[in-house]
């Protein structure tokens, strides 16, 4: 099975010899394209590091809060059964994705980035299902019932975010394992996960560690 040639294509621009496989994921029944990590053991010239921080391909990688956040989906399908659903900041598009296995009766994949978007419909494809697409969060109107976001607040500065979910949702599922004092007074956390983020990119043992938020709007 062939990578998409436009995921391909960006990806070896910023990683010559850098290639996309279909990787099952450990404890789900989904299958993504991933950066295949065992080609990519050594070390970044400058160039390539110096790209890799101007943009990264965060949509080749599938992080630990969103596997986890696909695993409790699995398990917890009640929390999107029938219901319409926003996957933000979504990346590969693996929280809807499981989300649509799960039975939603709607999935929208919103990223600002589109080669995000790309990877989600591709990501969509390969496990059989069907999203909706958006690159703009505050374009959407308020009527969805639950905002998924995993993996989002690693930039403290996306912490703000928090008040503006509930905007467009009724309620929110938060999945993260990078903020050590997380506090809002609208969030609880619920739950405690462990997952890790593929391909293995030797993080910290703490980054194993996925909290999960939830939050309801008054």
């Amino acid at each position: 099975m062939s990578a998409p040639q436009d995921l391909q294509r960006a990806l070896s621009e910023l990683l010559g010899d850098a290639r996309l496989v279909a990787c099952p994921l450990p404890g789900t029944d989904l299958t993504l394209w991933l950066i295949d990590g065992d080609n990519m053991d050594r070390a970044f010239s400058p160039e390539e590091t110096r790209r890799i921080l101007h943009e990264p391909p965060y949509w080749s990688f599938c992080w630990a809060s969103g596997l986890a956040m696909a695993r409790y989906l699995a398990e917890q399908p009640q929390w999107v059964e029938g219901k319409r659903v926003l996957d933000f900041g979504a990346g590969s598009g693996v929280a809807g994705i499981a989300a649509v296995n799960a039975g939603a009766l709607e999935v929208v994949a919103c990223d600002l980035d589109p080669l995000a978007i790309a990877a989600c419909q591709a990501n969509a494809a390969l496990n059989g299902v069907e999203l909706g697409y958006s690159t703009n969060f505050f374009a959407e109107a308020d009527r969805f019932d639950l905002i998924l976001v995993a993996d989002v607040l690693y930039d403290r500065a996306n912490l703000p975010l928090l008040d503006q979910f509930l905007s467009r949702g009724r309620e929110a599922l938060v999945a993260d394992s990078r903020v050590r004092d997380f506090q809002h007074p609208l969030y609880r956390r619920i739950d405690m996960l462990q997952a890790m983020t593929l391909p293995d990119l030797a993080e910290p043992e703490e980054f194993r560690h996925v909290s999960l938020y939830h939050a309801r709007r008054g």
